[in-house]
């Protein structure tokens, strides 16, 4: 697996500085993450393949590039739809996938629950949404499922990254780019980044668990 991209930009590091303080409100923590989705998403984006056109503009006929074929985003539930935003603010015509899996309490394993993404993935550029790469199972798994519609060479774009994340992607998947704002130091025993920033779902929507359940 090429090594992560760190994206060490000035505006990139004080937003996640804010993050991981842990008196940052809801709204602001929400604010943040769509903030950093943007800021990652043009960093992961630059290698995008553009198609040279001809236009008109008001004064004369201009060449102009655009991008060749709208990429695919799929933000992992339920965290990564905080970084959708920033993403489609880059590209405002990507087509957006939705991969639900939920981490295993006991084991870490990822269990999926919901998957709606386009049959053919072989001709598009496709990115990867998570706020945070901790064991990797959820990574891993969406980057499996994403590989059986013929996604080749996936972009994993997350704001912190464990090394252990980064391993187990690398073993399983090892053509995927991951671009991030940081790699820290290890995972705890509860399988959270250390020092992280806490459980970004929770943190981002104000709630207490990822575990979907039925409300009927």
């Amino acid at each position: 697996m090429p090594e992560p991209l760190i994206v060490d930009h000035p505006a990139v590091q004080d937003r996640l500085a804010r993050l991981r303080d842990a008196s940052t409100p809801t709204p602001v923590f929400r604010r943040l993450v769509e903030e950093l989705g943007q800021l990652l998403a043009y960093e992961a984006t630059r290698d995008l393949p553009q198609t040279e056109l001809e236009l008109q503009t008001p004064v004369a006929l201009a060449k102009v590039r655009r991008i060749a074929t709208r990429p695919v985003a799929a933000p992992i539930l339920r965290a990564g739809l905080g970084l959708l935003p920033g993403f489609l603010a880059v590209v405002d015509d990507a087509v957006v996938a939705h991969l639900g899996f939920y981490r295993d309490p006991k084991t870490l394993a990822a269990i999926p629950y919901y998957a709606n993404l386009p049959d053919d993935l072989g001709q598009r550029d496709v990115f990867v949404l998570d706020p945070m790469l901790a064991t990797g199972h959820s990574g891993s798994a969406a980057l499996s499922l994403l590989a059986q519609r013929g996604a080749k060479a996936p972009v994993f774009v997350c704001i912190i990254a464990a090394p252990e994340g980064l391993a187990t992607l690398a073993r399983v998947h090892p053509d995927v780019r991951v671009v991030t704002a940081a790699v820290d130091e290890r995972l705890n025993d509860h399988g959270y980044i250390v020092p992280g920033l806490g459980d970004a779902g929770d943190r981002m929507f104000g709630s207490t668990s990822s575990v979907p359940s039925s409300s009927g």
